[in-house]
């Protein structure tokens, strides 16, 4: 099928939706019943402090959250927070004090009051209508709002009932900063966060619909380290210190085989970390080619991640010629979800 499709269904007892584009997964989402899921708020506070990391360990309920940037913060004190990905091999699960309520249209920023528009929005009309409709919802106080891209286009009163709801959770939410540890609200499960951040003209919902739209035989292909380039293959293999990457020419012996099996990698590389959920320290043992193909190469690469929404840092090369990349821990690793780590 042609097109963009949300596919939204059950993978055993886990909540999951799926993004298809031309019928290929492009993006997959599964509940973890194991930890907090990312956009959980809560009332924490501060345990103990981490000499020389900067940070804070925090108790949370039911175990304890890792806090960066953590100065000035004292044992005892009490704070919000709200987490932001995965903790990694049982530690500590990460955590922001900066706590946002983000829905498809509307985020409100506590504490950083102010009305902005996406700057992927450049109609000036269509700016103007949404910053009349976030004046007349938005109350004066310590909250801010920020009118997402999806906003451009969309019914007014869907986002007037977007602001207003984001509005009164955080108005509840920090109205509950003193206290011990508590849950104050739950992070999105799969389905609400392919409505809020995934767009397309189809939408299924039907149970067994991962079956029919083939996204259970693409999620079985990822449990294979190999993937298929067309130009060569690569394998993606996660240890425990890092992600290993592997770019093979296969049969072409040809002069360009290596140049055009490392860009085929590079369009494909965002798209198998984020279905197979890894991130941290990546490393890539590209294909040997020239170092006057290098340039070339990266630029392919910045091409690629910049449309990925986890945020990914491009290192770049090592003394031995590998690329290096650290990516954000944003979900848990997709052989874990379907448990077979």
């Amino acid at each position: 099928m042609k097109g963009r499709m949300i596919v939204l269904d059950h993978l055993g007892r886990r909540e999951a939706a799926a993004l298809l584009v031309d019928g290929k997964l492009d993006d997959l989402l599964i509940d973890d019943d194991s930890a907090p899921r990312p956009g959980t708020i809560y009332r924490a506070v501060a345990d103990r402090g981490m000499k020389g990391q900067g940070g804070m360990i925090l108790k949370i309920p039911g175990g304890t959250a890792w806090l960066r940037n953590a100065s000035g913060l004292k044992a005892g004190e009490v704070l919000l927070v709200q987490v932001t990905g995965v903790g990694e091999g049982g530690k500590a699960v990460p955590v922001t004090d900066r706590v946002l309520f983000k829905s498809r249209y509307a985020i409100v920023t506590p504490g950083a009051p102010g009305i902005n528009v996406s700057r992927q929005i450049r109609d000036e009309e269509e700016r103007g209508r949404l910053l009349a409709i976030a004046e007349d919802e938005m109350e004066e106080g310590p909250h801010g709002l920020i009118l997402r891209s999806a906003a451009e286009g969309a019914p007014e009163d869907e986002i007037a009932e977007d602001i207003s709801a984001m509005r009164d959770l955080a108005a509840k939410v920090t109205a509950d900063a003193e206290g011990p540890p508590e849950l104050l609200a739950e992070g999105d499960g799969p389905h609400l966060l392919a409505w809020r951040e995934w767009s397309a003209p189809t939408v299924v919902t039907k149970p067994g619909s991962f079956e029919r739209e083939g996204v259970l035989d693409q999620i079985d292909a990822l449990r294979r380290a190999e993937v298929a380039l067309g130009e060569g293959f690569m394998s993606v293999e996660a240890t425990r210190a890092l992600v290993a990457v592997d770019v093979n020419t296969g049969g072409d012996t040809t002069p360009a085989a290596a140049l055009k099996a490392n860009l085929a990698a590079a369009r494909v590389l965002p798209r198998q970390l984020r279905l197979r959920g890894l991130g941290g320290q990546i490393v890539v043992d590209f294909a040997s080619m020239s170092k006057g193909h290098r340039k070339q190469l990266e630029q392919s690469l910045r091409d690629s991640f910049r449309s990925d929404p986890i945020e990914t840092s491009l290192v770049g090369w090592t003394a031995m010629g590998l690329y290096e990349l650290s990516r954000k821990r944003e979900r848990a690793p997709l052989a874990h979800l379907l448990g077979e780590d």
